[in-house]
């Protein structure tokens, strides 16, 4: 698909925006997670979109900090940059979901809750407010947000996507990792994440108070 210069230019500068937020709050350590923005005109097979270099410092900016890469995670122009690990997991869901921004964090709450839920397979939150974040207007509304196990063969992962997606809830967690948070477009994938981790936190917190 042929990318239009200014929207490879947006696409970055809407990374280059999110990740420094993100990076302020600590969401990064030691180079952790990955962030990807949908260039262009999408069909299910076939797509664009940015992405995070591998193993970059995202507390700085530099002119090497993303890419653009196809629907296989394939880099489509000529390059010495690698994506992140991960992005076969971020081109199986806009394949499924055909969301325009994934955001991709590691914390010490979504790791915690990830193994206390573990054996449940998904994180249950109850009767919060921000569930409303996700367009879930339920009163008392109950949600189960997936958790995938984190094997070292990032194809695995992916491979367990499509089973995991619950549509009405954009994200997904990796077990002892972090969130995969998605949405229409940036500022709703941003908006997603930051419910994701209050949530969280919250059911975290909840749990230590009533053990």
């Amino acid at each position: 698909m042929s990318i239009l210069l200014e929207e490879k230019q947006r696409a970055f500068a809407e990374l280059r925006e999110i990740k420094a937020n993100l990076a302020a709050r600590g969401w990064f350590p030691a180079t952790s997670g990955n962030l990807s923005v949908r260039v262009g005109d999408f069909e299910p097979e076939q797509f664009t979109f940015a992405i995070t270099s591998s193993g970059r410092d995202k507390s700085v900016q530099t002119p090497e900090d993303f890419l653009l890469v196809n629907e296989k995670g394939v880099a489509t122009e000529a390059t010495n940059l690698k994506p992140s690990a991960e992005t076969l997991i971020h081109s199986e869901i806009y394949r499924l979901t055909g969301a325009g921004a994934i955001f991709h964090v590691h914390t010490i709450f979504n790791n915690l809750v990830s193994e206390l839920y573990w054996e449940r397979k998904s994180i249950p939150v109850d009767g919060v407010e921000l569930i409303k974040a996700f367009n879930i207007w339920d009163e008392e509304a109950q949600i189960e947000i997936p958790i995938l196990p984190n094997y070292a063969e990032i194809p695995r992962i992916a491979a367990l996507v499509e089973d995991a997606i619950i549509p009405r809830i954009p994200g997904i967690v990796l077990r002892k990792h972090g969130i995969y948070a998605w949405g229409a477009n940036a500022f709703e994938a941003k908006r997603h994440l930051e419910a994701f981790e209050f949530l969280f936190e919250y059911v975290y917190r909840s749990h230590l108070l009533n053990k």
